[in-house]
């Protein structure tokens, strides 16, 4: 005898569609060019809580007020930032430098400018400042991390091994205490609100950033330029009126460390 068993046929597998079309982003329209990438980078900083200028217009050149990032020695403090990007935008990284005077080890103290290495060491062409935890690096490829991350981090970590500042650098690891002190004195004299509107203003000031928006495309002078500026220091070794100069400006600073 033969039973015949009735029941539910076992389905099929389901299968794999033929093609899947890929999955494209905003993103990958928008920074399809460099172009586009520093145009929609730069109107997002424009359209922040910063304070931004743009030099005659152009979107690759601009200044923008950063205040130093709480709970350090640098927390009352506003600077001028000049950021100038390169042609080679986003695939190179943009120089940065500040107009008005900050203590600190990777800032040279004449020029502004902030050390190359440490800018490298944390560009990315896709997200930006590379320092971001990757849910905010991923949601926010733009130029503004710069001021949201890389210089609040800059400022509360400093790298004394890799120094622009040797001075800052050594009493840094010396003396912390002192650094601190030191730091919040040249927040006092010079980075004020009002520092900041005028940092660049007259030639004085705007002669150390010029020279170092130039330095090798990143902030860095050059040997030449270093050479000329060795040469001056030369001249001014030579006029009795200098080293008057020189005596008075020991005098301010013996001063200082007296208060």
């Amino acid at each position: 005898m033969i039973s015949i068993l009735f029941g539910p046929w076992p389905r099929e597998p389901p299968r794999a569609p033929l093609y899947s079309a890929p999955l494209y982003s905003c993103a990958d329209t928008v920074y399809s060019s460099p172009k586009r990438r520093v145009d929609t980078d730069v109107m997002k900083l424009l359209m922040s809580d910063y304070q931004v200028t743009l030099v005659n217009n152009k979107m690759s050149e601009f200044y923008v007020k950063f205040h130093g990032p709480a709970e350090t020695p640098f927390a009352n403090g506003v600077w001028k930032i000049h950021v100038e990007l390169p042609e080679q935008f986003p695939y190179k990284s943009p120089s940065i430098g500040f107009m008005n005077k900050i203590f600190h080890p990777n800032i040279d103290e004449l020029s502004g400018s902030v050390c190359l290495d440490v800018i490298n060491q944390t560009w990315s062409p896709m997200f930006g400042m590379s320092l971001a935890p990757p849910p905010l690096a991923d949601s926010n490829p733009e130029l503004i991390n710069i001021f949201e991350i890389f210089l609040p981090q800059l400022l509360r970590y400093p790298n004394p091994a890799d120094p622009l500042n040797g001075e800052a650098a050594a009493l840094l690891m010396r003396d912390p205490k002192a650094y601190a002190k030191k730091v919040e004195s040249y927040v006092d004299k010079y980075a004020s609100n009002e520092d900041a509107d005028r940092a660049g203003e007259n030639g004085d000031d705007d002669e150390p950033m010029s020279r170092s928006s130039r330095a090798n495309g990143n902030g860095h002078t050059t040997a030449k330029e270093k050479a000329g500026s060795d040469d001056e220091d030369d001249d001014d070794d030579d006029d009795p009126m200098s080293d008057m100069g020189e005596l008075s400006d020991g005098d301010e600073f013996m001063g200082e460390m007296d208060d």
